[in-house]
């Protein structure tokens, strides 16, 4: 059975003067899925994400959001669609209920009380009701700005890195909400540079100048990318990645906590290099490769592009 598709564009192309900032991008994600979208920063994800609802016009390329035309239809898909841009961008000095009572009242919903009061409820935003927006912590601004989003119950959730900067404890009940309302049927497409959150996806993008490099769930990510990963822990370390970064047959060389790892795609040469530090006592061993491996290896090789 053939999943219908939410976003569905072809060959995407924005420029900002002689800047190319979309390139040529073809991407799908279906109804109902949380959708990664990963990539450095300058990648093309913010543009793509504003293409996608109607915010900016492409200068080549087309396709479908939600059923709607992306060059025809743009006004109807922003009324179906929530965004929630990287900066915080409702009114700091309204409270949390008059924020909502605002952008409810820009949808002309009806029943506007029993909406807030439901949204308020869902969101425990109530005990924080008749605070100033500017009171609140970033996590609890990121949760308002959520619920601002999903007042006229949207079918598509567009979001720019919305957990940047919040804590932990923040970005995992962030996160609760995002799978709560993917339950209820809502699709979602989320921008992040966390690999924790993206492996919480069903499935990633990734784009580097402004083009699709590779998507698919977080395994065929890992698996399709054809790394070799060494890992070591123990005294010397740090002494130890700062040689590794320079020897040939390593492409990455990353401290994650007490643990160095190393990886490339040519299983000898990065063995070799490996032997190759003559003061370490590491003892190596080859495991497999994670989603952080993957994305900062893709960063590398975005770096080496002219």
């Amino acid at each position: 059975m053939t999943v219908p598709l939410a976003i569905d564009v072809h060959d995407l192309t924005k420029s900002f003067g002689a800047n190319r900032v979309v390139d040529k991008l073809s991407m799908q994600v279906a109804e109902g899925e949380i959708c990664g979208f990963l990539g450095g920063n300058g990648s093309g994800k913010t543009t793509t994400i504003r293409l996608l609802c109607g915010l900016l016009r492409p200068d080549a390329g087309g396709g479908t959001c939600l059923g709607f035309d992306l060059l025809r239809e743009p006004a109807e898909i922003r009324l179906q669609v929530g965004y929630m841009p990287q900066k915080f961008s409702l009114y700091d000095d309204l409270t949390v209920s008059e924020n909502l009572d605002f952008v409810a009242r820009l949808y002309q919903l009806p029943d506007r009380e029993r909406v807030l009061a439901d949204v308020l409820q869902r969101f425990e935003l109530v005990r924080y009701a008749q605070h100033l927006a500017k009171q609140l912590s970033g996590g609890w601004k990121q949760r308002l700005a959520l619920a601002a989003c999903v007042l006229h119950r949207p079918k598509l959730l567009l979001l720019d890195e919305p957990t940047a900067g919040v804590d932990a404890k923040a970005r995992r009940e962030f996160w609760d909400l995002i799978h709560e309302m993917a339950a209820d049927g809502m699709t979602v497409l989320v921008s992040t540079h966390y690999m924790d959150e993206a492996e919480r996806c069903q499935r990633v993008v990734y784009l580097a100048g402004g083009r699709l490099v590779v998507q698919g769930t977080a395994e065929q990510v890992v698996q399709r990318a054809g790394l070799i990963v060494f890992q070591a822990t123990g005294p010397g370390i740090e002494a130890a990645v700062r040689k590794l970064r320079h020897l040939p047959g390593v492409e990455t060389a990353t401290v994650f906590g007490d643990a160095l790892r190393a990886a490339g795609k040519d299983r000898a040469g990065l063995r070799a290099a490996l032997q190759s530090l003559p003061e370490s006592t590491l003892e190596w061993q080859e495991v497999p490769p994670r989603l952080d491996d993957v994305f900062i290896h893709m960063l590398n090789e975005q770096e080496k592009q002219p």
